[in-house]
């Protein structure tokens, strides 16, 4: 199956989830990201149930749409949040823009053209960091701001051992080789885990101390996710007992929980532009209305933007 067809079979359970609303929550506590975690049950559960494991890519690409859909839930405009909930998946703003506002048969043609078109309109986001160029799983960017937000995520369902060293060494090098050139994006690290690594606790103790030290050294991510996904033994594709997919926040450190990571790279997006950027996401974020424009690219280059009323 090619790659966007496979994101083509997680639409229909994003489109399903709309309108959840605000994810963020005002508490006694303070303020609070609330994660979609029954769709990320769900997106998770689609390969499961297809007999497909984490070997296939699905699994995955499962976590990317889950990932990409917290952040539009958040507000970020749709097109800059790669993958895209339909395709093309990765598409530049601009470019979107344009044939948007083309008359509607000649944008059909050029929809059509653009699903075809990998130089346009790649399957993958790559991103030239320091040393050499990187597929990252989740993005948000702007012609006119670069890469603001790269998260890279990784699965991991058995072979808990080297495996494990293997993903820290390239996790570490990828984060160095993308801080190196984008010093101001929110690069975040989410790794999700079958649950049976509780049956190895030395390496489930490994895992937890290697997603802490990817993020000790301010040059690396800003902050690192763990997320433990439980399901049965069975084939489900032949099982009829198949109950789904169960998300274990209760094993999971609050410092690793989704939570914590989407609160994390989401501010660090805000805290890094200023206010006329990410007008609907700092709204969301602050329960207001902000007196404020969002950032408009031609005027401002045209030195005329935000003059006051």
């Amino acid at each position: 199956m090619a790659k966007d067809d496979v994101f083509d079979s997680f639409e229909d359970a994003v489109r399903g989830r709309a309108g959840t609303g605000n994810p963020w929550q005002i508490t006694p506590a303070g303020r609070r990201y609330e994660p979609d975690y029954e769709l990320l049950r769900t997106l998770l559960a689609i390969p499961i149930e297809a007999g497909s494991g984490s070997e296939s890519g699905r699994f995955a690409n499962a976590i990317d749409a889950w990932v990409a859909t917290e952040l539009r839930r958040a507000g970020f405009p749709a097109d800059e949040v790669w993958p895209r909930l339909t395709k093309p998946r990765v598409l530049p703003r601009e470019v979107g823009l344009f044939v948007r506002g083309l008359p509607r048969k000649l944008r059909d043609e050029v929809e059509a053209h653009l699903v075809r078109n990998a130089a346009v309109a790649p399957r993958d986001a790559r991103v030239l960091g320091r040393a050499y160029a990187k597929q990252v799983d989740v993005v948000i960017a702007q012609w006119s701001r670069g890469p603001e937000l790269m998260v890279s995520t990784k699965s991991m369902v058995s072979s808990f051992g080297n495996n494990l060293k293997n993903r820290f060494e390239e996790s570490y090098g990828d984060a160095k080789n993308l801080r190196a050139r984008f010093p101001l994006a929110a690069i975040g690290f989410l790794f999700v885990f079958r649950s049976t690594i509780l049956d190895k606790p030395a390496r489930f103790e490994s895992a937890i101390d290697m997603l802490r030290k990817l993020r000790a050294e301010m040059d690396v991510y800003d902050t690192t996710c763990m997320v433990v996904a439980e399901w049965g033994n069975g084939v489900p594709a032949a099982d009829p007992e198949f109950d789904g997919v169960t998300i274990r926040n209760d094993v999971t450190p609050p410092d690793l929980q989704a939570d914590q990571f989407l609160t994390a790279m989401i501010e660090a997006v805000l805290d890094r532009t200023p206010v006329e950027a990410h007008v609907e996401v700092r709204e969301r974020h602050e329960h207001r209305a902000l007196p404020v424009p969002e950032l408009n690219e031609a005027d401002d280059l045209n030195g005329s933007a935000h003059a006051d009323a």
